[in-house]
């Protein structure tokens, strides 16, 4: 672990994948913005997109381009409903994939709800010096996946991606 990358600034993107949510009731979404400003971490940008491969892949695209913003969070969309295709459309943007995140994020999981845990596609990986966190909808997983797995790690995670 590199001592300089606890003092990395983090400027995050949260975008919340749902058909139904608006800002007013996306709990998760909000709950990820509450606690990444609780750790002193800067919010650039948030937004609500509808469960369509294009328009998630815009937004994404479009913040990994935007060299202020070097984490990216998203909630919604990783079940197996036909209508849930966040993963589907994340992982083959990534450069990288952490499997890592998904495994600890199930095991966590599996702790709290049991075996209903693995129908999770909970997912982290990079592109483009830009950390991505793929996460599910509701607010104890994002809870969950933030304080135990994303806030503890996510400078160390910016700072790699950024190492000559």
């Amino acid at each position: 672990m590199h001592p300089t990358h606890n003092q990395l600034p983090i400027a995050a993107a949260i975008l919340t994948v749902s058909d139904t949510r608006t800002k007013v009731d996306d709990l998760g979404g909000q709950r990820i913005q509450s606690l990444l400003q609780e750790a002193s971490f800067e919010v650039i940008d948030y937004q609500i997109s509808k469960d369509e491969p294009s328009d998630i892949s815009k937004h994404v695209l479009k913040w990994c381009e935007n060299q202020t913003i070097n984490t990216i969070i998203i909630t919604g969309g990783t079940g197996f409903t036909p209508r849930d295709q966040t993963y589907d459309t994340i992982v083959p943007l990534f450069e990288k994939e952490m499997t890592g995140f998904g495994e600890l994020f199930r095991s966590l999981s599996y702790e709290e709800i049991g075996p209903k845990a693995m129908f999770s596609r909970a997912t982290a990986g990079s592109r483009a010096k830009c950390a991505i966190y793929v996460l599910p909808g509701s607010v104890n997983a994002v809870t969950l996946a933030m304080t135990k797995l994303i806030l503890p790690t996510v400078q160390h995670f910016v700072g790699e991606l950024n190492r000559l």
